[in-house]
């Protein structure tokens, strides 16, 4: 890893420094993201001296060229993520939404889906307690942050679109989309004995 390392330009050297930060930070990179893409291709040019890098730190890099998606993950379990209630139920929403809307739209096409579209999934299943716009911001801007999502619009109303990133495959995979909706059931019968 030091070999190649030593053999980038200065340039090279700082995109290799921002993109480990990047991958660091967010966990995911999604080539189809504006602001993820050259991180992507670098990382997948100098793929090798990445998985070495990270390797080093306890952490693997798994690579689905066929999604153009980048995932971190770590063997520790003391850098995972602890969500709320809410913000693991509107992943679990936005994976089944993926999964439902994959199957209208062309391999080219993004996943789209409005807030709206989130509002009647959580109703759907019941749930006592309402999910409110505080609640909501909050989850929206945590999975933004972690590439899962893009927003197009103000997340307030209830038109706007959610671009939902292919990297939401990685983050739950296909064959745990039935224990997402075993989850989610689990959690509104929770609710409801409350």
């Amino acid at each position: 890893m030091l070999n190649t390392y030593e053999t980038m330009n200065v340039g090279q050297q700082n995109q290799f420094r921002d993109t480990a930060n990047k991958l660091l930070a967010n966990t995911f990179l999604c080539r189809d993201k504006k602001d993820n893409k050259e991180s992507y291709y670098f990382l997948m040019s100098f793929k090798e001296a990445f998985d070495e890098f990270f390797s080093i730190l306890g952490y693997e890099i798994v690579l689905d060229t066929a999604t153009g998606c980048v995932m971190l993950e770590g063997a520790s379990a003391s850098n995972t993520l602890k969500l709320k209630r809410d913000e693991s139920i509107i992943l679990l929403i936005l994976r089944l939404l993926y999964h439902e809307k994959a199957k209208d739209t062309s391999l080219n096409e993004n996943i789209v889906c409005s807030v709206a579209d989130i509002h009647n999934k959580y109703d759907y299943l019941q749930i006592k307690r309402k999910l409110n716009k505080t609640d909501l911001i909050s989850a929206v801007r945590l999975l933004r942050r972690y590439n899962l999502i893009e927003v197009t619009g103000d997340i307030t109303t209830s038109t706007c679109r959610i671009v939902i990133l292919p990297t939401i495959l990685m983050a739950i995979k296909s064959e745990d989309v039935n224990e997402v909706y075993q989850t989610i059931m689990h959690i509104a019968q929770e609710d409801g004995d409350k």
